[in-house]
């Protein structure tokens, strides 16, 4: 009997952005060589999985989450020998990698989307989602104040294509067979090149079908059963770690029986533990964790106290949520959409080495893998002079040389994108 490696209940993972994390040809941005430098100072920390964000080839009109090109490297960043050559050193140092499926949407500039609106009869057209009229929607806005609609017309495609993001990421048609199969192949490549499974950004917009014509997707969560199918098939210890911030009672569908998704992002401890240190109060804590449900025996919750985009606090009340903007956002220019913070850890708590410690403290013992970001370790700032959430996206600083030693470059943008 085949008994699956359940690495991912006992792993420590590092998050990091290539661009942002090391300059390893002086050019000013970061990059693969870069990041295969560091890897002697990430295992020290006792990392043992490292979740990359997107690397691949895009616009970079939204931090690289509008792709191009799923099957290359952002020819800035190295190349896929770059890439394969940083596996194999991670392999050496006894870390796996994991990297960030962005398949929800693509950027306008993807040779499928050109297709599409080239000409209405090719399959590409029906790789997205379209309309003849606008349709009506009530849907909630992601970037309330940078979006204005959920739908937008394209004057050459002559129709209105979906985006639950920004216009420039028309949304994939996930219910077209076809579509599903690219998601496959996409996932397949990279498995095949020595990854260890992905992060599914924004997956309950992967499975909403608002707007598609598909009504024998009753159940859209077998979508995830099926993905999760294929890549036991072709890597039995690859997993899935999904970007799930919905209400409670519905994360129990993304875990399904243990035959979906293998890890979800615990947003509902990260905010209360932020109410928690507010209120100096431990009852928060206490009662997110009493109000998870029970995940599959092979499940597991990632732990975190922050990501790359903003601190988001959705799972609050509306007094609970103000209570942690006065202690740790009281600036409107802390806050972000309404409903977070775009602020890192180490301002927010006054740079003060106790609280650090306690967030920490309570994200490594509790029941879960801990989710570092990089920077963290060393109790990096923000720099709010930069718009939205590029604020908390600056290159790493690796010592008070010039540009932080994160590079010899005579001159370095102060945000990657």
């Amino acid at each position: 009997m085949h008994v699956p490696d359940l690495w991912h209940k006992t792993a420590i993972f590092y998050c990091l952005d290539v661009e942002t994390y090391m300059d390893g040809n002086n050019d000013g941005v970061g990059d693969f060589r870069g990041l295969r430098l560091r890897l002697d100072e990430i295992a020290s920390l006792g990392v043992n999985c490292i979740w990359l964000l997107p690397f691949y080839p895009s616009p970079n009109r939204d931090n690289g989450y509008d792709i191009m090109d799923y099957y290359g490297v952002d020819p800035r960043l190295g190349n896929l020998g770059d890439f394969v050559d940083f596996i194999h050193h991670a392999k050496e140092y006894g870390i796996r990698v994991i990297i960030d499926l962005v398949v929800n949407h693509t950027s306008m500039d993807h040779p499928w989307f050109q297709k599409a609106v080239e000409d209405p009869h090719s399959k590409y057209y029906h790789y997205y989602v379209w309309s003849q009229e606008k349709p009506e929607s009530n849907a909630p806005l992601v970037f309330p104040g940078q979006q204005e609609s959920i739908w937008t017309y394209h004057e050459q495609a002559g129709a209105w294509y979906l985006h639950r993001f920004y216009a420039h990421q028309p949304d994939l048609n996930i219910a077209n067979p076809e579509v599903q199969e690219e998601i496959r192949k996409i996932m397949g490549f990279w498995l095949q090149l020595g990854v260890s499974g992905f992060r599914i950004d924004a997956a309950p917009y992967l499975i909403e079908l608002r707007g598609v014509d598909a009504p024998q997707h009753q159940d859209p969560y077998t979508y995830l059963t099926s993905l999760r199918t294929f890549l036991s098939w072709r890597h039995g210890d690859a997993i899935i770690l999904g970007e799930v911030n919905v209400p409670n009672d519905q994360l129990p569908h993304y875990f399904g029986d243990g035959n979906r998704m293998h890890m979800l992002f615990d947003f509902t401890l990260c905010q209360n533990i932020y109410l928690a240190l507010a209120q100096g109060r431990a009852a928060p804590i206490r009662e997110s964790l009493q109000s998870l449900p029970k995940t599959p025996l092979a499940s597991q919750w990632a732990i975190f106290l922050r990501n790359h985009d903003e601190l988001n606090l959705g799972k609050l009340s509306d007094e609970a949520k103000q209570r942690v903007y006065e202690t740790f956002a009281p600036e409107e220019n802390m806050q972000i959409f309404g409903r977070g913070i775009r602020r890192r850890i180490a301002p927010m708590v006054g740079n003060d080495r106790r609280k650090l410690e306690l967030l920490h403290s309570l994200m490594l013992t509790m029941n879960g893998s801990p989710v570092l970001r990089y920077g963290q370790e060393i109790g990096m700032g923000d720099d709010l002079s930069l718009p939205g959430r590029n604020s908390v996206r600056t290159p790493m600083q690796w010592s008070d040389e010039i540009n932080g030693g994160f590079s010899r470059a005579p001159r370095v943008s102060s945000c990657a994108r």
